[in-house]
């Protein structure tokens, strides 16, 4: 065995191992980090999201909007007028081949279900209506 060989000017033969312990401090650290940050993506944070007021849309002729009204019950409403189901397909189809396309004023009360709003904006596209708006009460914003 020449484990204490005293012969200098002999080649050192190349190293076969490999220093994994920077590795593996590196990986410890990354372990730590998402043990302490995985809670943080998995629950929701409270907020209390600021009031805004927007300045009103500029009106447009009458001839160029329809107002569609959905109240609590579901019923739906044609600029005011009280209308079926059935109608209301036609309707649509009647706006949507119009020049230039009326915009569809959406006004539902808050206790109507989405499902009828829902189904009455897939009605709107199904049929070819573009422009879709939703018309909401303003809030005046309390200055402290």
């Amino acid at each position: 065995m020449s484990f204490g060989a005293f012969n200098h000017h002999r080649q050192p033969g190349p190293m076969s191992d490999i220093n994994v312990t920077p590795m593996v401090d590196v990986m410890l650290v990354l372990l730590v980090i998402f043990i302490l940050s995985a809670p943080m993506f998995t629950s929701a944070v409270k907020l209390d999201l600021p009031k805004a007021q927007a300045p009103a849309a500029p009106q447009q002729a009458e001839s160029a909007t329809v107002t569609l009204a959905i109240d609590g019950t579901g019923k739906v409403f044609w600029n005011n007028e009280p209308i079926e189901r059935e109608a209301l397909e036609a309707r649509l189809v009647e706006a949507a081949k119009q020049d230039p396309q009326p915009e569809l004023q959406l006004r539902a009360d808050k206790d109507t279900r989405y499902e009828v709003v829902a189904q009455v904006m897939a009605a709107a596209q199904t049929n070819g209506l573009t422009k879709l708006g939703f018309v909401t009460d303003p809030k005046k914003i309390e200055k402290k």
